[in-house]
């Protein structure tokens, strides 16, 4: 805890800074080669999360498909507002009254390893969080500008992403496939290996059905474990379809799972209201719906959604794909979806 000394001048030092930004109504910046939305707002010293609609709506004539900047092209940031700066200070308070109430998770990486303690939203809440493929099976590959790339590593890394914005909310999760050693990943071209495991240190098998029921045996004997709580899973996985169908994310459950079902419609709800706030010229064709032929869904004790992110053959759902704020997106939105379902329970 800082000494309240301390405390005073930070928030002098915030204010004043902010006060100053808010003196200049219009601000522009030059989006640069690999810039995404948030890392521009990131780079700016701005929230992502909060100001990406206003962001969209302030250059929806200068975007790709709606989210994508072009290299070398001015873009209007948004204004600082009155509000705003009271809440920036108010939150600046709450992190200095916050320290030390963050847990370390090496499984994230050194540059994500402290996971913050946002809130209770989820506490009582287990999820369990599958990626697709992993150990001796890298998933469907694409060549892209002269290097492979393979679908587990990116659905690893998105749920990476998940896994600790879940348990910043305060719930417990089990990371069912896992890496030593990646961490969660910045980068757009995620290097390919083999050293994946399964819950909790299980050497994933060449055969196809011995690797599924490996992971449906270590979820199955966690769901026991935890018999009488609310519990879920979410399987992450790319599709991969020919090169020239773009696709959006499909959520997937078990006929006659109703706690199932309603988990997909709500993380597809959440979807569809991104999709309309942020890409309002662009329809959502994502779905959810039953398909229990799928070897996880069929076998798995807890509800569940099966997630597929995109297509990793074509060049649109790539971009959805490699970019890393991209993949910080997916994770966030589904994340929303996860605490609607939580906090609409019956």
């Amino acid at each position: 805890m800082y000494p309240k000394k301390c405390s005073l001048l930070l928030l002098v030092l915030v204010l004043s800074s902010l006060s100053i930004y808010a003196q200049n109504s219009v601000k522009t910046v030059i989006a640069e080669k690999g810039d995404g939305i948030f890392s521009i707002l990131r780079k700016q010293g701005m929230d992502p999360i909060k100001h990406y609609g206003h962001f969209v709506a302030l250059n929806k004539d200068n975007l790709r498909d709606s989210i994508q900047l072009y290299e070398g092209r001015k873009y209007v940031l948004p204004p600082f507002v009155e509000a705003e700066v009271v809440d920036t200070i108010q939150n600046k308070a709450t992190e200095i009254k916050s320290m030390g109430k963050e847990a370390e998770y090496s499984i994230f990486g050194k540059k994500y390893a402290l996971v913050p303690n946002m809130s209770k939203a989820l506490e009582g809440a287990v999820y369990y969080l599958i990626s697709g493929h992993g150990g001796p099976d890298p998933g469907a590959i694409e060549n892209y500008e002269g290097k492979i790339i393979a679908e587990d590593e990116y659905a690893y890394d998105i749920t990476l992403r998940l896994a600790r914005e879940l348990m910043s909310q305060g719930a417990k999760v089990y990371i069912i496939i896992r890496d030593p050693n990646d961490g969660i990943r910045d980068e757009r071209i995620l290097e390919i290996d083999r050293d994946e495991v399964t819950y909790p240190n299980l050497e994933i098998p060449l055969n196809q059905l011995a690797r599924l029921k490996q992971r449906v045996d270590a979820v199955n004997m966690l769901y026991a474990e935890n018999k009488g709580k609310y519990q879920r899973l979410i399987v992450t996985h790319v599709d991969s379809r020919s090169k020239g169908q773009n696709i959006d994310v499909f959520f997937y459950h078990h006929e006659n799972s109703k706690n199932g079902k309603r988990f997909a419609e709500n993380i597809h709800t959440t979807f569809q209201n991104k999709y309309q706030k942020y890409q309002p010229n662009r329809e959502y064709s994502g779905t959810f719906e039953d398909r229990t032929n799928l070897y996880l869904v069929k076998k798995t004790h807890p509800a569940m959604v099966y997630i597929e992110i995109g297509n990793i053959k074509n060049t649109k759902d790539q971009r959805r794909i490699l970019d890393p704020d991209n993949r910080q997106a997916l994770a966030k939105w589904i994340s929303e979806g996860v605490l609607l379902d939580y906090q609409t329970r019956n």
